[in-house]
């Protein structure tokens, strides 16, 4: 979890509708019922995600600033953060749900930045993976779309695809027509199995244009978004990493608490990058960030592999084999980092550093000085 539940009462009501959801469920099913053991079932996740978009409409967007709440002591809270927190619990539950409830939000608030004013009520998804073929002419669009999770319970998509002059355009298309063809035989995935993840297949079917070309990629909110998938990382991790608190305080020994301490320094700092970025975000609205939110991103992703091999080191095969919660979230988390760049995004990250080390040289001085002087303009210093 990002903080703690108190600060945000709208997690905590979230919380407790979804629990109840899980308890009335698996009570009927007559499963085990706890607070980290259960068995999310196709219909317990839609029953999740439908109590989850009845909420949409109180969930901040990103950039929304900051949220006072009253009480004994008034504080002040990251909207960001309040929306992060949301999606790291949902991944806590399952990360099909989560990968669902994050792209509709991400849809709510696309539309929402780029001033689309026709937004229907319903479940919505982002499709934006490239390099199938798409032609939109008047208002009608033919072709080909893959990867897209949950292509056949959406209602509605958000899709991009490059116009005539390379330009990349956002779409939004009812699924509810006729000329839309569904295949999902090659999602062969064992993690994130459940996601629905199809090609869709387009003959002339009506979608209207959003936003200016090349708005979806320029707008700030792109990489604000993008820090919403790591919070679901995150709270993927975490929830791994609760199995080993519990585990060592049933039974302690030397070996847990090693692997303990090192994977909850890991969560700790990774924990309060999450809140700094998010008040970097609500502070400075207008800014993308993408440096920052690259390099949580990679960090995220990090942590993840790092927890799941930390964990399953300390606890041994026996949560992999006879925890199905353990062993859905482990094998799913593998594959939804693997929506990390890698490579990519670590040279990016070398070449945006080299850029803001650049500024800061020369902002520090615009003289002839030593090589030692020009590093104390160094963008790591504390």
């Amino acid at each position: 979890m990002l903080a703690f539940e108190a600060e945000n009462p709208l997690l905590s009501d979230i919380k407790s509708v979804i629990e109840n959801i899980i308890f009335t469920i698996n009570s009927t099913n007559g499963s085990v019922v706890s607070t980290n053991i259960f068995c999310i079932t196709d219909k317990m996740r839609h029953e999740i995600l439908k109590i989850l978009v009845s909420y949409s409409d109180k969930i901040p967007h990103p950039a929304s600033g900051m949220k006072s709440t009253k009480g004994d002591n008034t504080q002040t809270n990251s909207n960001t953060l309040i929306r992060w927190q949301i999606l790291a619990y949902v991944a806590s539950i399952d990360l099909t749900i989560a990968k669902w409830f994050e792209s509709h939000l991400d849809a709510l608030s696309i539309l929402h930045e780029l001033e689309y004013d026709e937004t229907a009520a319903g479940l919505w998804a982002v499709w934006a993976a490239e390099g199938r073929h798409l032609t939109y002419q008047n208002g009608k669009i033919s072709g080909t779309k893959a990867w897209c999770s949950g292509a056949n319970i959406v209602d509605y998509g958000l899709m991009t695809y490059r116009n005539e002059h390379g330009q990349a355009q956002l779409l939004t298309v009812d699924m509810q027509q006729d000329g839309i063809r569904i295949d999902n035989s090659a999602w062969q995935a064992v993690g994130m199995q459940a996601t629905d993840t199809a090609t869709i297949y387009f003959d002339q079917v009506t979608a209207s244009n959003v936003g200016a070309p090349n708005a979806y990629l320029e707008r700030v909110g792109f990489w604000h978004g993008a820090a919403g998938v790591a919070a679901c990382w995150y709270g993927a991790a975490a929830c791994l990493a609760s199995y080993l608190i519990t585990a060592y305080q049933q039974k302690s020994n030397d070996y847990k608490a090693m692997y303990l301490g090192q994977i909850s320094t890991a969560l700790a700092v990774t924990q309060q990058y999450f809140h700094h970025i998010a008040d970097l975000i609500d502070t400075e609205p207008t800014q993308s960030h993408e440096l920052a939110i690259r390099q949580l991103r990679s960090n995220v992703e990090q942590l993840a592999r790092e927890v799941i091999e930390v964990v399953g080191q300390a606890l041994g095969a026996a949560p992999f084999c006879n925890n199905a919660h353990f062993a859905r979230l482990s094998a799913d988390l593998t594959v939804f980092i693997r929506q990390s760049h890698g490579a990519f995004d670590l040279h990016k990250i070398g070449e945006l550093s080299s850029m803001l080390a650049r500024e800061a040289a020369s902002k520090h001085t615009s003289k002839k000085t030593s090589d030692f002087i020009n590093r104390q303009g160094n963008i790591w210093q504390l």
